[in-house]
């Protein structure tokens, strides 16, 4: 998991985000709540020393990366998130429970310099080399830094990050030390710079929309992008001949695009090694697959259904998004996608926090499920029955929701639907492939409701001005386009703060906030349910850590 203080979307979120199962073990059959699971990995650790020297590591991806550059709005998914994490720099690896420490491979020291105004400086690994040759240099941080904070000068960034608060990014002592100023306190400072990309990426906002669209031509992990076969929608990352840390065991890893519904056959037909698993029968079938074993940890990701809350959108008035709310029965959705699967299943009650994290609440109150209610407050706002639909100035109460083409996100929108028609709101369903659903679907505003996932961080406050803080001109992660000049207000108030607790109290009297706009109803978070050849070693369900791609192999 990259340590990111923002979130990505899934193409794949059922993939379960949303119908993700906290999954029978392999073994036993019992069944764990995803708190129970909160704070641990299942990797099959083993010392390098055990694994092969070489071998393909073969993974599926829902969509082929629209941009190469994750930092770009068109690639900040989780299809590109899986291709670049092997490539690039980070500054902070987490363990399990969610504890930060340097990446000495990239950085040496990076340390919180000054608080008046707020200071930190980055000491550049000197061996830390791109691909082609030039040393990672403090430029390449300012580059990044500018470009983050340049939404105003045509960069087209997925999320600010916090960079909207740096004021200046100096040269330290020599060129492989960074100092970053910034004008306004900034709590997760921590997740900036993850990934940090080549200078020649973020220089000019053409470079940052096209220089990585098609490929990743400069980079600096211990892979780098190799060939890209796009008649088969393959991509493989191949070892850097340029790379000075320890050296990885694998060769090459080998992505390929597949539907969500093809993962399961392509594990049972070894066809690809390691892939998401969701709903039961996508779990029992690999667990019943010779050679696959089933690792499960809760990971920081939920599933969500959001409102499209736009000027003029047909769910523009927050009290109509609230009613609405009421008529849906979260908890029936949890039940469906995790019965015998999860003891005790409860949806996520928190927008910011997840089950079993320091800071989470349930401040779910003001959607809590009530029909009567529902139907009770349309009645007030003006929608009327007309046979089995309400209307309202002769325009009738249907809306669209659209989501990835998988079984497990229909079957959720069905208990929505026939939710909603209980208290005469008509719900039609549509479904689209991953690759399109957001640059042509939920990025434009293209719905009434969108079923998709967040694949979070352990610095999960960077969501705030991301997605819940709402600019018309700079959008971000706002799909929904609900905000409110109080709620921004808020959130500047939270990532302001560097006091951790009252960070946590702050970020909650936001979350409340969120739930009364009718923002989004949060389904349920990820367990974390992965299908891994049982030769395979430190891999399978990460939850909060972060990946060692140079220890990821298969054993002797």
């Amino acid at each position: 998991m990259r340590i990111r203080s923002t979130l990505t979307r899934l193409a794949v979120p059922a993939a379960a985000i949303g119908l993700l199962l906290s999954g029978c073990s392999a073994d036993t059959g019992v069944t764990a709540s995803t708190v129970d699971l909160a704070g641990k990995s299942d990797i099959n650790p083993m010392d390098p020393s055990a694994l092969q020297d070489g071998g393909n590591l073969r993974m599926p991806l829902s969509s082929f990366p629209a941009n190469f550059n994750y930092l770009h709005i068109d690639g900040g998914d989780e299809s590109s998130s899986s291709v670049v994490t092997p490539t690039l720099p980070q500054t902070f690896s987490s363990d399990a429970k969610g504890d930060l420490t340097i990446d000495h491979n990239y950085f040496t020291d990076i340390k919180l310099t000054n608080t008046s105004p707020q200071q930190v400086t980055y000491t550049i690994n000197p061996k830390a080399v791109w691909t082609d040759g030039t040393p990672i240099t403090w430029e390449d941080m300012r580059s990044q830094a500018q470009a983050m904070a340049g939404a105003d000068r045509g960069y087209q960034v997925a999320a600010v990050s916090g960079f909207d608060r740096v004021e200046k990014v100096e040269r330290g002592v020599d060129d492989r030390q960074a100092v970053v100023t910034f004008n306004k306190p900034y709590s997760e400072w921590k997740g900036q710079f993850n990934p940090l990309y080549p200078k020649s990426v973020t220089e000019s906002p053409e470079a940052f929309a096209e220089s990585a669209r098609n490929t990743l031509p400069v980079s600096a992990g211990p892979f780098m992008v190799g060939p890209i076969d796009r008649t088969q929608n393959r991509i493989t990352l191949v070892r850097n001949p340029k790379w000075w840390g320890p050296a990885p065991k694998l060769d090459t890893i080998t992505f390929s695009v597949l539907d969500h519904s093809a993962w399961l056959a392509a594990i049972q037909n070894n066809e690809i090694d390691y892939a998401y698993m969701s709903g039961l029968e996508m779990v029992t079938g690999a667990q019943g697959t010779p050679g696959v074993v089933v690792r499960r940890a809760s990971e920081p990701k939920f599933s969500h259904i959001t409102f499209n809350g736009a000027p003029g959108a047909l769910l523009s008035d927050p009290k109509l998004r609230i009613a609405i709310s009421k008529a849906i029965d979260r908890q029936a959705i949890v039940n469906a996608s995790q019965h015998g699967i999860v003891t005790d299943p409860e949806p996520l009650n928190n927008h910011i926090y997840m089950m079993g994290q320091k800071g989470y609440q349930d401040n779910s109150a003001p959607v809590a499920f009530d029909p009567q209610a529902a139907a009770a407050e349309l009645d007030a706002l003006g929608w009327k029955l007309n046979g089995d639909v309400r209307e309202k100035d002769g325009r009738p109460l249907v809306l669209r929701d659209v989501m990835y083409q998988q079984d497990a996100w229909v079957d959720t929108a069905k208990i929505v639907q026939e939710g909603l028609a209980k208290v005469g709101v008509k719900l039609e369903i549509q479904t689209v492939p991953g690759t399109g659903l957001f640059t042509d679907v939920i990025d434009p505003g293209n719905f009434d409701l969108a079923q998709f996932s967040w694949n979070g961080s352990v610095l999960p406050l960077g969501a705030l001005p991301q997605i819940y803080a709402y600019d018309p001109n700079n959008l971000q992660g706002n799909k929904a386009r609900i905000g409110s000049p109080e709620l921004n207000a808020k959130i500047e108030e939270t990532i302001s703060e560097l006091d951790p607790q009252k960070a946590i109290e702050l970020a909650n009297e936001c979350d409340k906030m969120i739930w009364e706009e009718g923002y989004s109803l949060p389904l349920n978070q990820a367990s974390g349910t992965y299908a891994t050849r049982d030769n395979l070693a430190n891999i399978g369900a990460f939850g909060m850590a972060t990946p060692d791609w140079t220890k990821v192999g298969f054993l002797k």
